[in-house]
């Protein structure tokens, strides 16, 4: 096997290591000299595969200190669905509304599920006072639309699902050019909000998931009326929602 077909061959093994040793994010890995040992392959090659696998957050290379299993965190999924949606948005598709879609689709269906305890109601009432005081000043942070998003979820105990939905949130929010100019009133946001949290606080899920309908609805109304000239305008990423690899505290060798 020669070329690609190599390079995937040896990063499949180095997962493979990472899987059979039951190495956590943080763990130190095999020195470059233990795995060209180990895998009976190059310098140049175990380099080039570390490098691939760099890029999709399963390793990270720290020089001068040496490789460590990464984080394994969303980050390539959000910035491949970040670029997948511009892209195919100034070619005239519906990209952003597709990913709203998917969104809506995978927050709604989650609604029945949803079962919130005291110390995650408290944490929506919070967010839902942050909410209204922002709105009452004039713009809604879209830190704390996020924070009240995950933490709507937080309850189902499943890491995985909120990391998705992050990805999703960031992808969309990375990318709301044509959002940023329709000017969305800060009051109606907190409302739609605050509707969740009362069907959530009552244990109504389906009023909770007809609250969770309306309010991507309103996004989708707001995305429908761009502008014509929508796609002929330079994309501004909004950086501020970037998802980040979180930092890992190196483990002894």
């Amino acid at each position: 096997m020669r070329g690609r077909g190599r390079l995937g061959e040896i990063q499949e093994r180095i997962k493979r290591l990472i899987i059979d040793e039951r190495l956590p994010p943080g763990a130190p890995m095999p020195t470059e000299t233990e795995l060209m040992e180990r895998l009976e392959v190059s310098r140049n090659s175990v380099r080039e595969a570390l490098k691939a696998l760099q890029a999709m957050g399963i390793v990270e290379i720290r020089h001068g200190f040496g490789t460590y299993v990464g984080a394994m965190s969303m980050a390539p999924m959000t910035e491949g669905l970040s670029f997948r949606t511009v892209a195919g948005h100034y070619r005239g598709e519906d990209s952003l509304l597709q990913l709203l879609e998917l969104r809506e689709a995978v927050e709604t269906g989650l609604m029945a599920r949803l079962v919130a305890g005291p110390e995650q109601l408290a944490e929506l009432e919070r967010l839902a006072g942050r909410m209204r005081r922002e709105a009452e000043a004039g713009q809604v942070r879209a830190e704390t639309d996020r924070a009240f998003h995950s933490a709507l979820y937080a309850g189902l105990g499943n890491s995985l699902l909120s990391e998705v939905l992050d990805a999703f949130w960031d992808a969309f929010h990375r990318v709301r050019t044509d959002l940023a100019e329709l000017h969305p009133d800060p009051l109606v946001t907190w409302q739609q909000h605050a509707a969740i949290l009362d069907a959530v606080r009552d244990g109504d899920m389906r009023r909770a998931e007809e609250a969770v309908r309306a309010h991507f609805g309103n996004i989708r109304e707001r995305l429908r009326s761009t502008a014509p000239d929508a796609t002929t305008r330079q994309p501004r990423f909004d950086d501020s929602s970037i998802t980040s690899a979180a930092s890992i505290t190196p483990q002894g060798r």
